[in-house]
């Protein structure tokens, strides 16, 4: 009987443990409950404020929900920024290895930005609910490019009429093999015709804590690195391949030298 009962607490105590499934259950349940409250806290406040506080909504309502998310899963980050935010618009891009990405890229309260995210996470209807009042890009799969092109089109519309900054990964998908991944062009398409400077962003998130595709992020310690900017009031379209490829190259000397210091 003693032998069972402490299998029993020890196959509770393993649950428990980080990674184990009993506190993952919980702190994925916990995370739906905060959101599905949130969403329905932030549509409350823009409906009182006739929906016209997007910057509200995002950099104060929303960045307090990604914080606090993170602080519940035990995820730190870390914000290296040698210099302050620009006060133009701005495309902000980075790597993009994690389903934690879209967390911590809003806890860090980009000034006046909108965000470009995957479309089929509108599934989720806290998450639709906190990206349409945020002003989010929701962008169709790869697959459907004429639909792809639209959405980039309206973004462009919406930025040159606004003036605000935007973030969007251009590997475009979650990246797991440890490397930078291929580019595509509607970053360095839409930087190109609205002559704004691009903000590298790298995200650095430890192997043990991050989750890749999946929803169980360990805790740990994130690094977000801020680069200066690169301008792009010189671009021409007709050079999209070669400053995609400039500014690949770029991440991958700094994804390598990162890798050189942690080894």
């Amino acid at each position: 009987m003693s032998s069972a009962i402490e299998s029993e607490a020890g196959d509770l105590t393993a649950a428990l443990r980080p990674g184990g499934a009993l506190r993952t259950g919980c702190l994925l349940a916990a995370t739906l409950a905060l959101m599905s409250l949130a969403a329905f806290a932030m549509l409350a406040v823009a409906a009182v404020t006739w929906f016209r506080m997007r910057r509200f909504y995002t950099e104060v309502l929303a960045t307090g929900l990604a914080r606090t998310i993170l602080k519940m899963w035990g995820v730190r980050v870390t914000f290296h920024q040698d210099q302050p935010f620009a006060k133009c618009q701005t495309i902000y891009v980075s790597n993009h290895t994690s389903t934690l990405d879209v967390f911590i890229l809003i806890a860090l309260g980009l000034p006046n930005a909108r965000f470009f995210v995957f479309g089929g996470t509108r599934k989720w209807l806290p998450m639709a609910v906190i990206g349409h009042l945020i002003g989010t890009f929701f962008t169709p799969p790869q697959t459907t490019r004429a639909d792809r092109v639209k959405c980039f089109e309206r973004a462009e519309r919406v930025l040159r009429r606004t003036g605000e900054s935007v973030y969007l990964s251009p590997e475009g998908e979650r990246i797991t093999t440890g490397q930078i991944g291929p580019f595509n062009k509607g970053a360095f398409h839409l930087a190109t015709n609205l002559r704004a400077p691009i903000v590298p962003l790298y995200i650095d998130i430890p192997p043990e804590t991050n989750p890749g595709l999946g929803f169980a992020p360990l805790p740990g310690t994130v690094h977000v690195y801020m680069k200066p900017p690169i301008e792009t009031c010189q671009w021409q379209l007709d050079d999209l391949e070669s400053n995609k490829k400039q500014v690949r190259d770029f991440y991958i000397i700094m994804h390598d030298d990162l890798r050189r210091r942690a080894s």
